[in-house]
């Protein structure tokens, strides 16, 4: 599937560095946002404007969808002008959000009861990895829809992989988020911990990342914490819309996750605090509410 066209819609922090890296791969992208400003960036970056769902979808062997929750992707799908009644010439769908599995295993039947194929992609790496095309990418449907849709994905992720029928996809990246709240919480903790303690955080984090308590979030995170940075990469907002996904699935297969609701009350805290657009490695800051202290 090199060099074909792909319709994009949905053109946030996300979408508009995957359309990059999809323009860079030689396709030509046929994007939609209902931001015009946002529309007019990805021109920009060399993709053709868009007017409406239909017109990104007209002639496209593959639609990729980047929004925000579940809602705005049934709206796109099989909302009135959607993708349902203006599918790409290809019959392939291929949603990248990230939102409830339920949802997409409805979504898929639907659509594959008209011959059309859904794919949901979700994935893991945030603006950096969007931008640099390195994005972490879990799939779930049809294998054979995959196939078809692995080439237009391997312009916008390096670790790719199929990890079962609809729905799996989303399932496995709820898993990620959930695995990503409780991480950012522990090295909150464990700075706050320090810090009461007068130890020297950069010190601590070089010799932590060289043992068992290393990770991802400490290594790429940790500096921000540190130096007391709400920046947003990933916004709070986002992190606690995915945590509710989390516990929506959860309460549906009867599946107990203390974790998940002491994680979700502190991001709620933060959000109370009016800081849902800042980075969600700002959890810190409900820690230094909690202890009396200042980060950075």
């Amino acid at each position: 599937m090199s060099g074909v066209v792909v319709g994009f819609i949905g053109l946030g922090t996300m979408g508009r560095e995957m359309v990059r890296n999809l323009v860079k791969a030689g396709h030509t992208i046929q994007a939609f946002d209902v931001v015009p400003a946002a529309v007019e960036e990805a021109v920009a970056s060399g993709a053709r404007a868009a007017r409406s769902i239909a017109e990104a979808a007209s002639g496209a062997a593959v639609v990729v969808t980047m929004l925000p929750d579940t809602p705005d992707v049934e709206g796109v799908i099989l909302g009135e002008g959607g993708l349902r009644a203006n599918p790409p010439a290809g019959r392939l769908i291929v949603d990248m959000s990230t939102i409830s599995p339920q949802a997409v295993r409805s979504l898929s039947a639907t659509l594959a009861a008209e011959g059309i194929d859904l794919i949901d992609a979700p994935v893991s790496g945030g603006p950096q990895g969007a931008k640099s095309g390195t994005l972490t990418i879990m799939a779930g449907g049809e294998a054979g829809a995959f196939a078809r849709a692995r080439p237009v994905l391997a312009a916008m992720g390096t670790t790719i992989n199929h990890v079962g029928d609809s729905g799996a996809g989303q399932t496995v990246k709820l898993c990620n988020q959930l695995m990503v709240g409780i991480n950012i919480q522990s090295v909150c903790e464990a700075l706050a911990l320090a810090r009461a303690s007068g130890v020297n955080l950069e010190q601590m984090r070089e010799v932590l990342l060289g043992g068992s308590a290393a990770s991802w979030m400490l290594d790429r995170l940790g500096p921000a914490m540190i130096a007391g940075d709400t920046d947003a990469g990933f916004r709070i907002d986002l992190q606690l819309k995915d945590l509710r996904l989390v516990g929506e699935l959860a309460t549906s297969l009867a599946v107990p996750l203390p974790g998940l609701a002491l994680v979700s009350a502190q991001y709620l805290d933060a959000k109370a605090h009016g800081e849902g657009s800042n980075g969600n490695q700002a959890l810190f800051k409900v820690y230094d509410r909690m202890t009396n202290q200042r980060s950075g």
